[in-house]
């Protein structure tokens, strides 16, 4: 075998190696995983004939129960953050962050919305469960979205879009999950006004 062919071996199988590596190491998901929301629609801002909730500090209304189309503002959060490294990819109730192509995990305030509730947002096929709560949602009607990735959480960044609740979690689950955490303050005013809708509910 000459030096020239042996050299020209050498080169195609380096050029190989190289491509298989940049293969595997791409995070393939990041761009092509990314689907943009749809833009919400005028008929999803809170109903006039439904008591008006007020707006929480970023100005976004409070929707009533009974209205399951509604324009929320969304943020985003992944499990490599300094503030989520001591749960891993895990999410409040102790079970892995879901992120496929059914079904994804979110936090939000759980006396807004109940560990459990199940939502879409326009324009995505995915289903969000809402089975995460974050210090920074209490009070407020905001979303986070979990993303797996750094990436994808910086391409999410923060949107207004339109969801569709297609089911509502369970209050009682969510008050007999945060019982033992109360000695944290944004667990005990999630507990505190959980407590409040139930006596609510109970009178009406």
């Amino acid at each position: 075998m000459t030096k020239a062919i042996f050299r020209s071996i050498l080169a195609s199988v380096a050029l190989i190696t190289g491509i298989l590596h940049q293969a595997k190491a791409a995070p393939a998901k990041v761009s092509s995983d990314f689907i943009m929301p749809a833009a919400p629609s005028p008929s999803a801002r809170p109903d006039s004939k439904l008591p008006n909730l007020g707006r929480d500090k970023h100005g976004m209304p409070f929707y009533h129960p009974k209205q399951l189309n509604r324009v929320v503002r969304t943020t985003a959060y992944t499990h490599s953050e300094s503030d989520h490294l001591a749960y891993g990819p895990r999410n409040a109730v102790g079970t892995r962050l879901k992120y496929n192509e059914q079904v994804r995990s979110a936090a939000a305030d759980w006396s807004v919305y109940p560990l459990g509730t199940r939502f879409k947002i326009k324009g995505e096929p995915y289903i969000y469960e809402v089975d995460d709560y974050g210090s920074a949602l209490v009070g407020t009607g905001t979303i986070d979205i979990y993303q797996p990735t750094r990436a994808l959480m910086r391409k999410w960044g923060r949107r207004v879009v339109e969801i569709q609740i297609i089911q509502w979690g369970s209050s009682k689950r969510s008050m007999e999950t945060l019982a033992g955490r109360t000695r944290y303050r944004h667990c005990a005013r999630m507990m505190a006004a959980l407590q409040e809708q139930s006596r609510n509910s109970a009178k009406n």
